[in-house]
């Protein structure tokens, strides 16, 4: 039997989603729970794998079990064995040909950065930070330049073990409020560090460091050392997991934007 889940975690505290020798990992956390539930070992199939310090609002998880439980035991018993900053918000049974990563369309992230002098408290490991003016025209303008099916191998990680540097980003929006600056990214799949490379240029492109016709260079060269560093984990989620209709996921539509969950006026 099948089972899907949907869940969130706040990333701080683990070393990333992948489980590790440590057991330090949300995998290792969930699998933990999700067997005491069972009573047998369960592994799980996610839909995305994140790094240390990377949230996520909408993850999106399969896995095989020779027992049944009632939904409420997916969910509120397994939360019962989970630590407090990982979550369990749904889970049905659901066909073998479902497949969280495979059966996904597009990944939806989000990163979230304070734009102020002074360092955050509050949003210490939830929002990145830059302490420098960010002009958002020429971002915006900038991350236009994106848009589309590209080779994105200079905004790749040197580790990267994806097959193709191509793929088709289909949104890219950036909004601002009062001191926060959000980035909205959406495309079919995500190479390792493409986000958090993508928002790193774009604050370079916010400085002033560069014009918008800099991602333009970047992308015919494909040169990763000639881009701005990583950004910080600190600041990005992942959003949402978009499927066809057919697997009746929920789409939690006012729960996958970051904005509803930190409100500023």
């Amino acid at each position: 039997m099948r089972i899907v889940l949907i869940l969130e975690y706040n990333g701080s505290n683990y070393c990333g989603w992948q489980s590790q020798p440590c057991n330090c990992s949300i995998q290792d956390k969930l699998e933990f729970a999700l067997s005491c539930i069972a009573n047998e070992k369960i592994r799980v199939v996610t839909a995305g794998r994140t790094d240390a310090g990377v949230h996520a609002l909408y993850q999106v998880v399969h896995f095989e079990t020779t027992v049944r439980r009632p939904k409420t035991a997916w969910i509120r018993g397994v939360n019962t064995f989970l630590p407090k900053d990982i979550a369990v918000l749904w889970a049905s049974e659901i066909s073998g040909q479902f497949h969280a990563r495979f059966s996904a369309n597009a990944r939806r992230y989000q990163y979230l950065l304070l734009n102020h002098p002074i360092r955050p408290g509050i949003l210490y490991q939830k929002a990145g930070w830059c302490h420098q003016p960010l002009d958002l025209e020429k971002m915006q303008t900038a991350a236009r330049i994106l848009l589309g099916k590209h080779d994105f191998s200079a905004f790749r990680a040197a580790e990267c073990q994806a097959k193709s540097p191509v793929r088709m980003l289909t949104q890219l929006d950036i909004s601002r409020r009062d001191n926060m600056i959000m980035f909205d990214l959406c495309a079919n799949a995500f190479l390792h560090h493409m986000v958090r490379n993508i928002v790193g240029c774009l604050v370079y492109v916010g400085k002033g460091r560069y014009s918008p016709d800099w991602l333009r260079m970047l992308l015919e060269n494909g040169d990763r050392a000639a881009a701005a560093p990583t950004f910080s984990a600190s600041g990005l989620y992942l959003a949402d997991i978009i499927y066809d209709p057919e697997w009746n996921l929920p789409r939690m539509e006012g729960h996958t934007n970051i904005t509803n969950h930190y409100r500023f006026s």
